[in-house]
């Protein structure tokens, strides 16, 4: 701020102060001594408080909101356990000590340590921390500010070297909001503007810093393929590569190739005995990010995730990725019905979602809806994704849907829980209430993929979340419900 905007604000904010006054004085017309006294010295706080803010600089950082850890172990006591892996204990305890669940059994035989925190969770259920496997959390604030949107680069449509990582912002509002309906972990991923948009993140919905709530980088590579990623422009000669599916094909099978190109040259020159007679090896391959981002997945060792709906649009992406030797998990899927079968062969994990998009001309009423139910029939993995950060909270009900349409409901849990947790590889960390395992543990007053069921505490790494979030604060201020005496604005 320069010093003449610097003196118009501290003469506007002067200006207002002395309104205030003015509006004070006719709501009191004729104070008390006293309460004058009282009132004048509340004025005069007000107005140091005022140009301390105006003092204040722009950049400043906003402190979140911490609700302090417990002191040595916590027990969750009486509640009905959803364990996922090992079946429903009707009244049972989970004990958790330093981050880890180190207990899981009947409330008659699971020993609760000297000195632990006892909740009573009597009437309530209690399951793990839901894992939702695609948002864009931490990329996209308010949608409608081009500002704060970090999902997609339009420069270019092949980006394998991007990483979510340096976009992802843990300020965000949208969290809070999330993980109070009992979402503690998610994959962040950009958007589908681009084919190849750059590398996912796996996240935990709480920690100090943005460092502690990602908990695995470049994760996965999205591969988006349908008629979305065409470079049509809003007129025919504003057209660019690639404006048809043949072309986004062509760009991707080439893009493929010359990573494999690259890396044989700088095996190449890595094998090469250096020339000494000549002063040196010669110069080394300049190194390529965009094509280098690609090895691990070209190898196998990471996942590729395809996105497509339509199933002629699988097939082509499939028969990419196999001439590839990729290792594969599709996304969306959503009007393939009649490629079930052909999927189920491919022995490949499917992210269904969103359930809720409209059948096509050709299709049952149904066809959408009851999607996560065929497939797991024909006995594929299925896991559940909300992408867009305004329905990252309805993920349990996305899940509760596709069993009212013939998806078993143990199947449904596992969808959003110790399924995402094996395609992601933490399986060993998340997605069920097992001793060992991280303590992400949520407890409700109902069946989890119940819209009228609400989340009474969320636990992420054994730490105690503020359930307190900006819809919560906006409730209490203009709903009439008045706040709690331990919240804090």
């Amino acid at each position: 701020m320069n010093r003449k905007n610097e003196k118009a604000f501290r003469v506007s904010s002067f200006k207002f102060q002395v309104s205030s006054m003015a509006v004070a004085r006719k709501a009191y017309p004729k104070p008390e001594t006293r309460n004058l006294k009282r009132f004048s010295s509340l004025l005069f706080v007000v107005m140091l408080a005022s140009f301390a803010f105006a003092q204040k600089p722009a950049n400043t950082k906003i402190k979140r909101t911490e609700v302090p850890a417990s002191n040595g172990p916590i027990a969750i006591r009486g509640g009905k356990l959803l364990t996922i892996t090992h079946g429903v204990i009707e009244n049972g305890t989970v004990v958790m000590e330093n981050g880890k669940i180190t207990a899981v059994g009947p409330a008659g035989s699971t020993a609760i340590p000297r000195g632990a925190t006892v909740i009573d969770a009597s009437g309530l259920t209690v399951y793990p921390g839901l894992i939702d496997s695609e948002t864009n959390l931490g990329l996209v604030e308010v949608s409608a500010d081009r500002m704060s949107n970090d999902i997609n680069e339009p420069s270019d449509e092949i980006m394998p070297h991007m990483h979510v990582a340096d976009a992802f912002r843990a300020e965000t509002q949208r969290i809070p909001v999330v993980r109070v309906n009992g979402i503690t972990n998610a994959i962040v991923a950009p958007g589908t503007d681009d084919s190849l948009p750059g590398q996912d993140i796996f996240i935990q919905l709480d920690g100090r810093d943005r460092d502690e709530m990602i908990l695995a980088k470049d994760v996965a590579l999205p591969m988006n393929f349908s008629g979305e990623q065409r470079r049509l422009g809003r007129s025919f000669d504003q057209r660019k590569f690639p404006s048809t599916r043949m072309g986004l094909a062509s760009q991707l099978r080439q893009t493929f190739m010359d990573a494999q190109d690259y890396e044989a040259k700088q095996q190449a020159f890595a094998n090469k005995k250096p020339d000494t007679s000549k002063g040196g090896g010669g110069e080394p391959p300049k190194r390529d990010l965009k094509l280098e981002a690609l090895l691990p997945y070209l190898h196998g060792q990471k996942p590729v995730v395809i996105g497509a709906s339509d199933a002629y649009d699988v097939e082509n992406a499939m028969r990419l990725a196999k001439e590839f030797n990729l290792k594969v998990v599709l996304n969306h899927v959503t009007h393939t019905q009649r490629i079930l079968d052909e999927i189920a062969s491919w022995h490949v994990p499917v992210i269904v979602g969103p359930i809720y998009d409209f059948p096509r001309a050709d299709e049952r009423y149904d066809a959408v809806y009851s999607l996560p139910a065929e497939l797991y029939k024909r006995g594929v993995k299925i896991s559940f994704a909300t992408y867009d950060v305004g329905f990252n909270r309805n993920l349990p009900y996305a899940a509760g849907y596709a069993v009212a349409f013939g998806l078993p409901y143990d199947e449904a849990l596992k969808a959003i829980t110790i399924n995402p947790a094996e395609i992601w590889g933490v399986s060993d960390k998340l997605g069920s209430l097992d001793v060992g395992k991280t303590a992400n543990v949520v407890i409700a007053n109902g069946d989890p993929l119940d819209v009228k069921t609400d989340v009474k505490q969320v636990f992420i790494n054994g730490r105690k979340i503020s359930m307190e979030n900006r819809q919560t604060r906006l409730r209490d201020e203009y709903g009439g419900v008045p706040p709690t005496p331990s919240s804090s604005r």
